[in-house]
């Protein structure tokens, strides 16, 4: 039978009793202040219970807490499409323009675009052999290699460059719907409508990006093998470069540098997709599916560009619908009419594909640069992702490939200093062994590697892409002296510059820090 126990009692044993309020009713007591941030993270909490957001963001996934779709092969197969998905889009047709822009002929264009994706699709695999068995977010895994303060600086170039990425997407998609409408819609309210739409995916988190993928990226693929199939015979192989001698080679090296800076630049945040995956999951696996995954549609999309911008100069309809919009374009190229404009329609789509995933994870590459803003819901900065997509896609929607060639240029430089300096901890400091990380010292700076090695590594690598940089509004100084127009090997200095620096740096500061 149960006592009531006295106040008497409860003394008695240390239990220290408030009889202020005893008599005074409950409605009456004053009710505990909450600020906007704890009522942020309440809706957060609330719309995960409900519709599933994703509310622990950037917190590390461990064994146990890990979503049981991905250890199925379904899940696991999901690698491939979501990649397939995000990839096969317009943004890559486009980047195919940029060889003939450039000066090289058809047949240089279709080699350069197959290895430069080869070489991109490879370091971004690579580095997303590191998300299953850690749990964490590609920033949080930089830490262990560039230490705490350095690693922000990648989260910060990538919030700039999945911005860049989203606008390019939006850009593209809004031209697609605005040639679908016959111009009733213009591009800038495409540039919306396709921004909103991806707003939508990224807002649910990672597993809405990946069902998104799963589903469609068969859809995209049937898609643009009928665009290559409807165009291949206009390509022009006969034609020579316009860009010959050393300025040819300065053109060839700076669209090696754009279509591996297309791939590559998912290396700092690529582990954000893979988190949930079991940590047993074997790395063969992750690096072919995302390798491939890159890889593929990369390829087709930009050879599709290249062959029809191979066809521009002789075939005036084709010109004359490129000046005004490449969703233009692709309507005067794609017969019947009715298949041409279905297929504008569902180009819209690979925007979405593009820009959810990237806009999902530049929120999260906001919260793990710095601590004060990772307690603002991952949501909140979503939305503020979005507000500056469709200000970029806007100011830059009648400028595309200009804007593609700077911005994709400068994507390859930071990915290949963050790839070396990953490798070079992985293999030659850790033993290629993920037993000697400390996984539960991830947001512990005090046990991480202080930066004296990253950092310095960091800034020289960055010093050696400024030289040998060569984009349409600077050329280093070491690019400028490749041709008349200079070439681009800010990715090969960024490489030589990055890895002594780090090697020797890593070895005094493991010495004399032992971490």
């Amino acid at each position: 039978m149960n006592r009531t126990v006295t106040d008497e009692e409860k003394n008695e044993v240390g239990i220290v009793v408030d009889s202020s309020s005893e008599d005074v009713p409950a409605h009456s007591l004053p009710a505990p202040k909450i600020g906007l941030l704890e009522k942020m993270r309440g809706y957060e909490d609330a719309l995960d219970r409900k519709l599933g957001v994703e509310g622990h963001s950037i917190q590390r996934r461990l064994p146990e807490t890990k979503d049981p779709f991905y250890a199925g092969w379904s899940g696991q197969l999901s690698m491939f499409g979501f990649w397939m998905g995000g990839c096969m889009n317009l943004s890559s047709f486009a980047t195919g323009f940029i060889g003939s822009e450039l000066g090289l002929d058809l047949r240089q264009s279709i080699l350069i675009i197959v290895f430069g994706s080869v070489a991109g699709a490879a370091v971004t695999g690579w580095c997303a052999t590191m998300g299953a068995p850690t749990g964490l977010r590609q920033v949080a895994i930089c830490r262990y290699s560039l230490g705490w303060y350095p690693a922000k600086a990648i989260a910060i170039l990538n919030v700039i460059q999945e911005i860049g990425w989203c606008a390019s997407g939006s850009i593209t998609g809004g031209q697609a719907l605005s040639a679908f409408s016959d111009g009733k819609v213009g591009t800038e309210l495409g540039v919306i409508i396709c921004s909103v739409a991806s707003l939508v995916f990224s807002f649910f988190g990672l597993t809405a990006c990946y069902r998104f993928m799963k589903y469609t990226w068969v859809i995209f693929l049937i898609m643009f093998l009928v665009i290559m199939g409807e165009i291949a015979s206009f390509g022009d192989l006969a034609a020579p470069p316009s860009a010959t001698g050393p300025t040819g080679s300065g053109a060839a090296l700076t669209f090696f540098c754009i279509v591996y800076g297309s791939s590559a630049c998912c290396a700092g945040y690529v582990s954000d997709f893979y988190v949930e995956y079991p940590v047993k999951t074997p790395k063969i696996l992750v690096f072919l599916l995302t390798f491939l995954g890159l890889l593929i549609p990369t390829s087709i999309c930009a050879i599709s560009g290249a062959i029809a911008a191979s066809a521009l100069p002789y075939n005036e309809e084709w010109n004359e619908q490129y000046n005004v919009g490449i969703g233009f374009l692709i309507q005067t190229m794609v017969h019947p009419y009715g298949l041409a404009k279905l297929i504008l329609f569902l180009l819209m789509f690979t925007a979405v594909g593009l820009n959810c995933a990237s806009m999902y994870s530049a929120s999260l590459s906001i919260q793990l640069s710095t601590r004060r803003l990772a307690v603002v819901p991952r949501f909140v900065w979503t939305l503020v992702c979005f507000a500056a997509i469709v200000a970029l896609s806007l100011a830059g929607s009648d400028r595309l490939l200009v804007f593609l060639q700077d911005f994709l240029s400068l994507l390859g430089y930071y990915a290949t200093a963050v790839f070396v300096c990953l490798v070079t901890e992985h293999y030659a400091f850790r033993g290629g062994s993920f037993d000697n990380y400390n996984l539960e010292a991830w947001d512990k700076p005090e046990m991480l590697p202080a930066g004296y090695a990253g950092g310095p590594a960091l800034v020289c690598g960055i010093i050696g892409a400024i030289l040998g940089m060569a984009t349409t509004w600077y050329t280093g100084v070491l690019g400028r002296l490749i041709g008349d127009s200079g070439g681009d090997i800010g990715n090969e200095l960024c490489l030589v510059f990055t890895l002594p620096v780090y090697v020797l740096a890593r070895f005094a500061e493991r010495k004399l820090l032992g971490r």
